[in-house]
């Protein structure tokens, strides 16, 4: 591991505040999933937890946008800690009263799913901030390792408090919730107090705009959308680790954690050999992998090839982030970092969240393995469409361009 960066004090406490956040999440996470399947006993249930969360996502991405750009963005993720918080303990409530229902996991995940759309923008823009432009990409590839570990102990943890039940999974997120927002309130401000555009319908789209007009940009970030939408195999994890490798919670918790596995790897890898060529190319290998990865995760019934596929798929995954989020945030002027980030996390969610809706409807209509295998399938084919539709994009072959 690169000790440069560990000196970094900024960059440290930003990467442990965003850590603390996204362990919270992953325990609330495994306990939603596996409690509205066990509440339900419906694929399609588990698909409207996705539905939930990209709903909220789809309503608030402009005005998140717009507030990373226009406030302290410390200030912006640190209120979203409050209200993840508040979401976990009115969870933990819930289920200690004994009045928990489908429904009401459905709003938490929503209220959830407001509080991260504006915390991803903010977060984002605010670390190329905190580093300069050549440290950046490293710094994405670090952050993100720490980050995958966070998933890896994240359901692992959930899973393992969740048998002492539900409650103590949401109240053990709540403390970490509470521990990101001290932590991120410890960052120095960069806030610099500029003279903005009106809001206007033309700011408020602006990112939108900056992306449709940038097609690298445009064909990174849709890549990831439909690839991942359509590969959305962890959105069926309790299934598998219910009727089909009958592993139960702690069985989830590590099927969950098996991606992270892989993507530490990737990631440490990429922090001590940054990418200094062919990155268009291998952002499309690592889709390819990802696809194939996926269809042999949906095939399946031995637990251990399905951890080491969705390992592969993992590490995959982490090269195509390092790259997507390096070109994003090199690529946009800093007064616009907010609004873009906003709608690259609006298409990251809709590949995960709608990813997951998606993956349960078509559980529903076709069963469970096949539903992966034809999204994995599905990976394949779009990755063969963009690398006609966006040649610039695979002909591309450094991260960082010198500027004159």
């Amino acid at each position: 591991m690169n000790t440069s960066l560990l000196r970094h004090a900024v960059f440290t406490r930003f990467w442990i505040g965003d850590i603390a956040s996204v362990v919270g999440n992953q325990m609330v996470v495994i306990a939603v999933t596996w409690q509205v399947y066990d509440l339900t006993n419906s694929a399609l249930s588990l698909g409207l937890v996705g539905l939930a969360h990209f709903g909220a996502q789809l309503l608030f991405t402009l005005p998140a946008g717009h507030a990373a750009d226009r406030y302290d963005r410390r200030h912006v993720a640190m209120l979203c800690q409050v209200v993840q918080f508040a979401a976990a303990v009115l969870l933990a409530a819930a289920n200690f009263g004994g009045w928990i229902s489908a429904e009401i996991i459905y709003v938490c995940v929503a209220l959830t799913g407001i509080a991260q759309t504006f915390q991803n923008p903010a977060m984002r823009s605010l670390l190329p901030s905190l580093v300069g432009d050549e440290l950046l990409p490293r710094c994405i590839a670090f952050h993100a390792a720490a980050k995958k570990t966070a998933i890896i102990l994240g359901p692992a943890l959930g899973g393992l408090v969740y048998l002492w039940g539900s409650s103590a999974v949401y109240f053990a997120s709540a403390a970490f919730y509470a521990l990101a927002g001290v932590i991120i309130l410890l960052i120095p401000s960069t806030f610099v107090h500029r003279k903005h555009d009106p809001v206007t319908l033309h700011y408020v789209f602006g990112g939108l705009h900056y992306i449709f007009n940038k097609p690298i940009i445009l064909g990174a970030i849709s890549l990831d959308l439909f690839a991942m939408l359509l590969g959305g195999a962890v959105a069926l994890l309790p299934i598998y680790a219910r009727d089909i490798l009958h592993a139960g919670p702690l069985g989830l918790g590590l099927l969950r954690s098996a991606p992270a596995v892989g993507a530490v790897f990737a990631s440490l890898y990429l922090v001590r050999t940054p990418m200094t060529h062919s990155v268009g190319k291998i952002l499309f290998l690592s889709v390819v992998v990802f696809g194939i990865t996926t269809i042999v995760f949906g095939l399946s019934t031995w637990m251990p090839l399905s951890l080491l596929a969705l390992a592969v798929m993992g590490m995959a995954d982490m090269v195509s982030v390092v790259i997507r989020s390096s070109l994003v945030q090199l690529e946009t002027p800093v007064d616009m970092r907010g609004r873009v980030s906003a709608v690259h996390s609006l298409f990251t969610g809709t590949s995960n969240h709608l990813g997951q809706f998606e993956s349960g409807i078509t559980a529903a209509w076709w069963g469970t393995m096949p539903a992966v295998v034809v999204g994995g399938i599905g990976t394949l084919v779009v990755a063969g469409l963009w690398m006609r539709w966006f040649p610039d994009l695979i002909k591309r072959e450094v991260l960082v361009v010198k500027r004159e």
